[in-house]
């Protein structure tokens, strides 16, 4: 019984003014650009295929890669029929039906590859209304998303699909794709090379804005070659995929944390302008550059810190894009500051030593003392006032009884912890004669 879908996987439009992504759009998987780490012989598909078992797939990779296309691609070879949904505009009822249609298929002896697009846009139930039709063979899903699988598909989901990561493509893969284009076109772009590679990165990794970009380019019915200056005006440089709530935005600011630590300068300065271009809330920025003063630098310069605030007052006194300029020198100071996250290791160990001791109290002597009551418990008895002491101290004992003395704060040999680190090991000298 034939239904709404059951279309000839072949059919294409007749019309001879289709798109140009539409009209090189590969014929079979080596034939698909940029993508050989998942497709080659070695590759999971590719392993996958050559052992003639498609399982259910999350293809997860930006736009433009080739999601839609392999997915169509892997329906042809498996010979099975292919539906495309897109979690957008489908609901329940619509997925039932398509569940129906696939059951009936199946008895009649054909698969369905269910291709699902933006498939981190449905809900937990929804998601969870594919596991039984995965489970007994109806459907073989493939998701095609943007976002991290981990956090925005279900564990169950995940559990029963392989995660495929697809790569943006480099501008080796995307000068491939543009010359293929220029062979279907039987004309080459009117672009002199420095103008070709701006095209190219004009792109940022997505194929078929590329051949967006190829068509507009060659409806100007040009004479002669336009340089880099030329090409720009005529062109708007695509916007960077930046998701403020997803995952580039996590993966880039732990680019810039990660720069900053490894004191290069120039990377925190490439990433932290990544960040705004993308449209990041610089007070977002201005509170993480503090958090690196403070983690990543800590008293082996004491002044990273007040840079950093001075930065963000800057900032919220000046906006943007005057005040940006300060924070980007915030940058460039956290990342040529000596390093040091011995007082933050310090911290994180007296907290889980204030966890593991729980309620126990101090010691008596230092505590005060300021009714009879507690005088004669013994409160504040013993205790010897620094400042009367030789070198100013008295080398007591200030954690609770039966606790031993810990060691938490090391500090580095970096900047001017390289200072208190001797202060460190005097008063341990002290402390240690004194107790003798």
């Amino acid at each position: 019984m034939p239904d709404l879908f059951d279309q000839p996987d072949d059919a294409a439009p007749t019309s001879a003014n289709r798109p140009l992504a539409d009209r090189l759009r590969p014929a079979n998987l080596t034939q698909v650009i940029g993508q050989d780490k998942a497709l080659g012989p070695d590759g999971p598909l590719g392993a996958m295929l050559a052992s003639g078992q498609l399982a259910s797939l999350v293809l997860w990779g930006p736009p433009g890669v080739g999601k839609t296309t392999i997915a169509r691609l892997l329906a042809h070879q498996t010979d099975m029929h292919f539906i495309q949904i897109s979690a957008i505009f489908t609901g329940v009822p619509d997925l039932r039906k398509v569940f129906e249609q696939a059951r009936m298929r199946r008895q009649n002896g054909r698969g369905t590859l269910l291709f699902v697009d933006e498939i981190h846009r449905f809900n937990k139930s929804q998601q969870d209304s594919f596991l039984p039709h995965m489970e007994d063979g109806t459907i073989t899903l493939v998701g095609a998303t943007t976002e991290n699988p981990s956090f925005e598909l279900n564990a169950a989901l995940l559990s029963r699909a392989q995660v495929i990561v697809l790569d943006r493509l480099t501008l080796a893969a995307l000068e491939r794709l543009a010359q293929h284009a220029e062979q279907e076109l039987a004309c080459p772009l009117p672009l002199t090379g420095p103008a070709r590679e701006a095209l190219l990165e004009m792109a940022d990794g997505d194929g078929r804005a590329l051949l967006n970009l190829i068509e507009q380019v060659m409806a100007w019915k040009l004479t002669g070659k336009l340089d880099t200056d030329a090409l720009a005006q005529r062109l708007m440089r695509r916007a960077a995929q930046y998701d403020k709530g997803g995952d580039a935005h996590y993966n880039l600011i732990s680019a810039l944390h990660k720069s900053v630590r490894g004191s290069d300068p120039d990377a925190a300065l490439y990433w932290f302008a990544r960040m705004i271009d993308g449209g990041e809330d610089p007070r977002y920025l201005a509170r993480r550059l503090t958090r690196m003063a403070v983690e990543d630098i800590g008293l082996a310069d004491p002044q990273a810190q007040q840079i950093c605030l001075e930065a963000w007052q800057s900032y919220e006194r000046l906006g943007s894009p005057e005040g940006d300029l300060a924070l980007a020198q915030a940058v460039v100071y956290l990342a040529l500051a000596p390093k040091s996250n011995a007082a933050y290791v310090a911290w994180k160990g007296a907290l889980a030593l204030a966890r593991k001791t729980g309620s126990t109290v101090p010691p008596k002597h230092i505590l005060n003392a300021p009714t009879k009551l507690m005088k004669d418990e013994g409160y504040g008895e013993g205790y010897a006032y620094d400042h009367d002491s030789e070198d100013g101290f008295s080398g007591q004992n200030y954690f609770p009884d039966g606790v031993k003395r810990p060691v938490l704060y090391q500090p580095a040999e970096r900047g001017f912890e390289r200072e208190l680190s001797k202060r460190v090991a005097w008063f341990a000298k002290l402390r240690a004669k004194r107790a003798q």
